[in-house]
């Protein structure tokens, strides 16, 4: 019987900060194919060649701002035709941009204080230093830290603005599907990707577990990232739905493997179920 035919999209050459997509890539499809026949492209590649598989897997793909007209056609292709792409492109999180984060906040949800117009920086608690990210970015793409009164001249609807914390630590929650699989931490806050494994308790898991129910992605892989107030709470950061590193390198042996097979069990409940 014919194996299913995976189109795996990512950036080889991505230079990210502190991290190697291509490693963790390279590992992943080396055990995806002892399931799937499989082949990798570039994003920018996606659209010419996704027609001949039997289902695209969405990986480290890097930030769609720089490539946002060949995304955009990806995607209206995929929903046109109805194609299987993992990550479902239903996601209403960093998928469809960082809104989410003004309508999280508005809803009573527990997020960093974010704002996007003037009139309401008044909102916003009292910092030294804020912060301004576009958004549509992502990696830290377009990031400024900024004073108050560098803010009135920089929002211009596209950008959001966040006080700059002083938090204890940066976590990460990871899921398959809506399935728990590991967290990790960067106990030093000036060294985001310097990650540990971390034991959340249930307190955290019911705070990650609440923005992935929110989220409308039913088949793929979210990364929740938080970071531990000075009041001890958790706050959301981002809720990446369409192409979260997964800093798989920073797990115990075992813990990796499980991660492993519980993507495969993923793809197959998908792929039958499409």
């Amino acid at each position: 019987m014919p194996r299913t035919r995976l189109l795996y999209v990512t950036d080889l050459a991505y230079p990210a900060r502190g991290r190697r997509y291509c490693d963790e890539d390279i590992e992943l499809t080396a055990r995806l194919r002892e399931d799937f026949d499989l082949a990798l492209c570039h994003p920018r590649d996606a659209l010419s060649l996704m027609d001949a598989f039997d289902a695209v897997v969405v990986r480290n793909s890097g930030p769609v701002l720089a490539y946002q007209d060949a995304y955009d056609a990806f995607r209206t292709h995929a929903l046109r035709t109805g194609a299987r792409v993992y990550n479902q492109l239903t996601g209403r999180a960093d998928m469809a941009g960082k809104q989410y984060l003004l309508d999280l906040g508005a809803a009573g949800f527990p997020v960093i204080p974010t704002v996007d117009r003037a009139a309401d920086l008044g909102l916003l608690p009292r910092a030294e230093r804020y912060v301004v990210k576009p958004k549509r970015g992502a990696d830290s793409m377009g990031l400024r830290i900024v004073t108050a009164g560098e803010l009135p001249g920089l929002i211009d609807g596209s950008v959001l603005v966040q006080p700059r914390i002083d938090f204890a630590y940066e976590v990460s929650f990871y899921f398959v599907d809506h399935d728990f699989q590991y967290a990790l931490y960067a106990p030093d806050p000036a060294r985001r990707w310097a990650l540990q494994p971390y034991e959340p308790t249930g307190a955290d898991l019911d705070f990650a577990r609440r923005f992935v129910e929110w989220n409308t992605v039913e088949h793929g892989v979210q990364r929740v990232d938080a970071c531990r107030a000075p009041g001890g709470e958790l706050l959301l950061v981002e809720l990446e739905d369409l192409n979260p590193y997964l800093s798989l390198d920073v797990l115990p042996a075992d813990r990796r493997e499980a991660f492993v097979d519980a993507l495969k069990e993923a793809l197959h409940r998908f792929l039958g179920a499409a």
